[in-house]
């Protein structure tokens, strides 16, 4: 898949927003990319996770491990094109992230974790602890947005469908704030 074509689908899905917005990781942003919308509709997220899976399909993924909440569906659509098993991680009650509902990774197993959109990678390297601590083998990250432009770097390999470079800040640095013109707005799935 060419880089114009998954524009063309993240265009279609609707997946770029602007505005004010608090990341995941605090930091603010004109742009949003919502990613969760690709996976209201298959015609979106079943091209963009093959492509996905075609760059790890010579790497013996045995399973796809995906964080809740952005990232079960992806889990399983690209687990569906590597013709792997999948599971999800989510969080305790004291906001740790781990492997509930019978999931476990057993020794050597070979496992990609993906995100839908990566911008600080936080989510990812709680997965890749968890998977490590289990004694599973990391055969990459994948991602369907990569927001740092290439730029992030968790030590195994990490592909996306797209990589692109948005900007964001400091709160105490961000220019939307300072004009005060626009409301911010948390639009991802966890509490900051």
């Amino acid at each position: 898949m060419t880089k114009e074509q998954a524009f063309a689908i993240l265009k279609e899905a609707g997946v770029l927003m602007e505005g004010h917005f608090r990341l995941t990781s605090g930091r603010h942003s004109n742009k949003y990319l919502q990613c969760a919308k690709i996976f209201r509709n298959t015609k979106f997220s079943e091209p963009l996770c093959a492509a996905l899976a075609e760059q790890y399909a010579a790497d013996g993924v045995e399973v796809v491990i995906g964080p809740a909440m952005g990232a079960v569906q992806m889990a399983y659509e690209v687990s569906r094109a590597l013709h792997c098993e999948n599971f999800f991680t989510e969080r305790d009650e004291n906001g740790k992230m781990q492997l509930r509902r019978g999931f476990s990774v057993q020794p050597g197993q070979k496992v990609l974790v993906v995100e839908d959109v990566v911008t600080t990678g936080g989510s990812v390297r709680e997965v890749l602890d968890l998977v490590r601590a289990a004694g599973g083998e990391i055969a990459g990250v994948g991602a369907v947005v990569d927001r740092t432009g290439g730029k992030i770097d968790f030590g195994v390999p990490f592909k996306a469908v797209v990589s692109v470079e948005v900007e964001s800040w400091e709160p105490e640095d961000c220019p939307l704030c300072r004009e005060g013109k626009q409301e911010l707005v948390k639009p991802g799935s966890r509490k900051v």
